[in-house]
């Protein structure tokens, strides 16, 4: 014989002495049904016909909480939808919208339409959309999005411990996609044949992981020297190196460009950006020459498809050796070597690992950046941008 209980609302209030009835409002019913397939017999139950201990009593209380927790949920207008609360969160971190779609891999107008149902629901606007906004988040929005970027926070760090275990020979390296695509995945063959037991998760993005919800075990990005390099809480870095930038484009380019006979005429080319015109502005000012107002050109926002322009004759590049060290040996890209005596070849930033500090020498990522750190140091003697 099975038996099950069924939950039916009732119109008045149960006192029973456990405060179940009347919280829930409940009717509580046992069904009796024969495992040979004879009727089933419905029995009103009371908590004063079993005792607290008995069986039926102690499934009964668990189900009316279960369902209780449920409905309350289900009817409570503090939870808005995930997939609305997870893209505002983004969009606070990282400061637009755009930028959190690329974060997220959905389409930026997707992101406003999570944007707008969080609003609805929340009945208030959370970005300030005016002219000189500039997509900040309102003073409601940043009081929201303090909160709630501090649960995902521990949502993530939960996660990570849970799964620490069983992930434990998993580098999860985050990289800006210039340096992965050009150079790191040509080099990660190599160390995976010496590090065979370490299995690597690379992700190409424009954007560092938050290391406090363990989004990644590293990460490897070019930091200029035009940006603020302040100290992160709990976070280790280190310099991989200081490569020579330089201008390069293709021969056919050039071969169709007016003579350059000083640096200046450099801006009379056409310029190929990245996402925006700091790399040349840091460039020029490398080279004396102070640039006051915008640089016009071309942005392609992702390092290795302005290499691809640059060699595709649609303009001027600035790159390292890093980033075009093969197209420079096929003689796909050459330098512009201007005849001015301001020219010189020098470094305008850095590419920099960082992790967490707690995790920085785990055998682990200590193997992977000891491996890093002699592939460039070895790549570096070599180059052909000396």
């Amino acid at each position: 014989m099975f038996v099950y209980a069924t939950l039916e609302r009732t119109p008045k209030v149960n006192s029973s002495p456990d405060g179940l009835g009347s919280r829930l409002a409940f009717g509580v019913h046992l069904v009796m049904s024969h495992a040979n397939g004879g009727a089933a017999v419905v029995l009103p139950w009371s908590s004063k016909a079993e005792g607290p201990d008995s069986t039926a009593s102690r499934w009964v209380t668990r189900a009316s909480y279960n369902l209780g927790d449920i409905e309350a949920i289900s009817n409570r207008k503090s939870f808005p939808p995930f997939a609305s609360l997870k893209a505002f969160e983004m969009i606070g971190r990282l400061g637009g919208i755009r930028k959190a779609a690329l974060a997220l891999g959905i389409d930026h107008a997707a992101v406003s339409r999570h944007l707008r149902s969080l609003e609805q629901w929340a009945g208030v606007p959370l970005v300030d959309r005016s002219r000189g906004g500039a997509g900040r988040l309102t003073q409601e929005g940043l009081r929201y999005h303090t909160r709630i970027s501090a649960a995902f926070t521990e949502i993530s760090s939960a996660g990570m411990d849970l799964i620490q275990n069983s992930d434990l020979q998993r580098l999860h390296l985050w990289c800006s996609p210039g340096f992965a695509y050009q150079w790191l995945m040509r080099g990660l063959d190599k160390f995976r044949r010496i590090h065979s037991d370490i299995d690597i998760d690379l992700r190409p993005t424009d954007f560092g992981p938050n290391f406090a919800r363990g989004e990644a075990t590293g990460d490897i990005r070019f930091v200029g020297d035009w940006l603020p390099r302040s100290p992160s809480h709990g976070i280790q870095t280190a310099e991989l190196a200081r490569p020579i930038v330089i201008p390069v484009a293709s021969p056919a380019f050039l071969a169709n460009a007016p003579q350059l006979t000083k640096l200046d005429d450099l801006l009379g080319l056409p310029l190929l950006h990245e996402e925006d015109d700091e790399q040349w502005r840091a460039w020029f000012a490398n080279q004396s020459i102070p640039v006051l107002g915008y640089i016009r050109g071309t942005r392609m926002w992702h390092a290795h498809l302005t290499v691809d322009a640059a060699r595709r004759d649609q303009g001027v590049a600035l790159a390292n050796h890093f980033l075009i060290a093969e197209e420079l040996r096929r003689g796909d890209l050459v330098e512009l070597k201007v005849p001015d005596r301001r020219y010189r070849r020098a470094p305008i930033g850095s590419y920099v690992l960082a992790a967490r500090e707690d995790r920085w020498r785990t055998p682990m990522l200590m193997r992977f950046r000891n491996w890093l750190k002699d592939a460039i140091d070895t790549e570096m003697e070599t180059t052909i941008v000396s």
